[in-house]
């Protein structure tokens, strides 16, 4: 593998969701510390699954990986860092300073605001010279998905400069209090991240044309921050033998062909790797050191797992949703299991229904103009863009508050605003404005991958509970974002998943969750399956048997209500063929 080639110190995986990030990043790992390299592996996405890949649990501390010499891992949690970020900021004063004032503080520091400073300030820490990382010949991050790593990877910047400036006292100012004394760290995370001599980014993609363009994006934004030390991982190529004697699997391997010929010209350049598509699930050290090479697969003798399963359309979940006339439909998973399609195909399928729909996305790397390539009658699209929010938050504070204050005030105010804390806030009300509109027509909202989801769960809970909190002692009645989602009658919400092991344990991870904020899933989606299919490739046949005890767990464990969504010949892109995936 080139991107493997005298590897620098820090190597960063990145891409859309599902692409394989954690696979080949857990993959790397294995491969530099069997080779004599002290390795620490690093997640940075809230819903990290690398310790499920190891099958061990890691969590917010450094843990040695016992079946691999030399290989330690973590897992930054955005939750417990916030945590141990606020009682640094608290415990110093609490009994020295009255309660009340103590409480005002927690309050400051109970929002999402704190919760990127704190997993920001850890991942800083990494990438700095310190007792925590001297040990270690190689860092590997494995990281959120796109939207998410480019936030990630601009912070340093964005807070350095922040600080720089001086700060205001709105926003961030309780957040803030334990920044200021980080400047040098700061600084220097920005130099390492622009130091080719010392960090690679690696791409990874899939053979698809719409993921390579969102690629292609990533590259130019990641090279317009400094880091410009890029390769291309092409992860999940099925090999050509597969596409001999079945149509599916032809149909596939030509799709996949016809992308890489048409790869965008800016990732032309770019070092670059194919990974071939394997018939096993990636989960154990076993698999993940058969990942980078090519050692053929073994089919399974095993016939216990033909076994039948219900598979439902995705129309038959559509006909209980249209019953309604009008609500908020979320689709909600990990990053790569098609929330995109599937939000997509239920809003085109309602309004082929006659129904008014406003299909939205609050994720920053979806891009529903290119799935949809057209819009039917009924149906009209939008994007819940962080940059346009926050300046139309900037303006709106500006025009109100900003009027009543003396150029002094002003200053300090619009100060405050270039915060990156102040876009946090701004994507919550967007998300909360669009809410309201799903008492009158269906609202279709494709969501990030989930831990940023429910990151912004979080801050609708965080603002549910102040609401409430002054309404009742006023004595009024009230709806908040958070009551609306956790009705039923009011919000259903899709989990999608893919039917496989890591996937389906997320998104039962991601149920609990929801669960313990009063939120009941409505549904699932199995998206993308073989099973649903005819296949005689082996390759895809080992991975229909694979699917279908899945399928099983799910509708025996999981979720009585679901659909089985199948793999397609064709790309899911434009309303025929979306609509043709709806009815299955």
């Amino acid at each position: 593998m080139k991107f493997l080639n005298q590897p620098p110190r820090f190597l960063f995986f990145t891409g859309k969701g599902g692409v394989g990030k954690t696979s080949i990043a857990c993959a790397t790992a294995i491969q530099l510390a069997e080779a004599g390299n002290r390795v620490l592996l690093v997640s940075t996405d809230p819903a990290s699954n690398v310790g499920q890949v190891f099958g061990i649990t890691i969590g917010n501390n450094i843990t040695a990986v016992p079946a691999v010499a030399n290989l330690s891992a973590l897992e930054i949690d955005p939750q417990a860092a916030a945590q141990g970020y606020r009682d640094r900021i608290v415990n110093p004063v609490r009994g020295i300073l009255p309660d009340d004032v103590v409480k005002g503080i927690e309050e400051q520091l109970s929002g999402a605001c704190t919760t990127e400073i704190a997993a920001f300030d850890e991942f800083t820490a990494l990438l700095v010279d310190s007792p925590i990382t001297d040990n270690y010949d190689n860092i590997i991050f494995d990281t959120a998905p796109t939207g998410h790593t480019i936030r990630l990877l601009q912070l340093p910047g964005a807070w350095s400069g922040f600080l720089e400036q001086g700060k205001g006292d709105a926003s961030c100012l309780g957040p803030l209090a334990g920044l200021e004394k980080q400047r040098e760290q700061y600084k220097a995370a920005v130099d390492a991240l622009a130091d080719a001599n010392r960090t690679r980014l690696i791409l990874v993609a899939r053979a698809q044309q719409s993921t390579l363009r969102e690629v292609a994006r990533t590259h130019e934004e990641l090279a317009g921050i400094g880091l410009k030390q890029q390769h291309l991982v092409i992860n999940g190529i099925l090999p050509k033998v597969e596409a001999e004697n079945d149509l599916l699997a032809a149909a596939i391997y030509q799709r996949e062909q016809t992308a890489l010929d048409l790869i965008p010209d800016v990732l032309k350049s770019l070092p670059q790797d194919q990974v071939s598509l394997k018939a096993f699930d990636l989960v154990g050290l076993g698999a993940l050191r058969q990942l980078l090479t090519d050692t053929p697969y073994q089919v399974s003798s095993n016939n216990s797992l033909l076994f039948e399963v219900d598979k439902p359309s995705l129309s038959s979940l559509v006909d209980s949703i249209a019953t309604d006339g009008h609500g908020l439909v979320m689709t909600m998973g990990k990053g790569g299991v098609g929330k995109t399609t599937v939000a997509a195909a239920v809003a085109v399928e309602l309004a082929r229904r006659g129904l008014a729909v406003h299909l939205t996305t609050s994720d920053p790397a979806a891009h529903l103009s290119d799935t949809l390539n057209g819009a039917p009658d009924n149906l009209t699209v939008s994007r819940i863009d962080p940059h346009e929010e926050t300046e139309r938050y900037r303006n709106h504070v500006l025009e109100t508050k900003g009027a009543k204050l003396d150029a002094q005030g002003r200053a300090l105010l619009e100060e405050d605003l270039r915060s990156p804390c102040t876009e946090e806030i701004a994507v919550f009300q967007a998300f909360s404005r669009i809410i309201r509109e799903a008492g009158k027509k269906f609202v279709v909202m494709d969501t990030a991958p989930t831990g940023h989801t429910l990151l912004l769960l979080d801050a609708t809970g965080a603002y549910h509970r102040e609401v409430a909190r002054q309404m009742d002692k006023a004595h009024l009645h009230f709806t908040t974002p958070m009551m609306q989602l956790q009705d039923p009658k009011q919000t259903k919400i899709l989990i999608v998943t893919l039917a496989e092991k890591t996937p389906v344990l997320e998104a039962a991870n991601l149920q609990a969750d929801l669960r313990r904020a009063g939120i009941e899933p409505w549904a699932w989606v199995i998206n993308n399956s073989v099973a649903a299919t005819t296949t005689n490739s082996s390759l895809l046949h080992q991975r229909a048997l694979n699917e279908l005890a899945e399928i099983n767990t799910i509708a025996t464990e999981h979720s009585k209500r679901y659909a089985v969504v199948p793999m397609a010949k064709d790309e899911p892109v434009g309303i025929s063929r979306l609509l043709q995936l709806a009815a299955g």
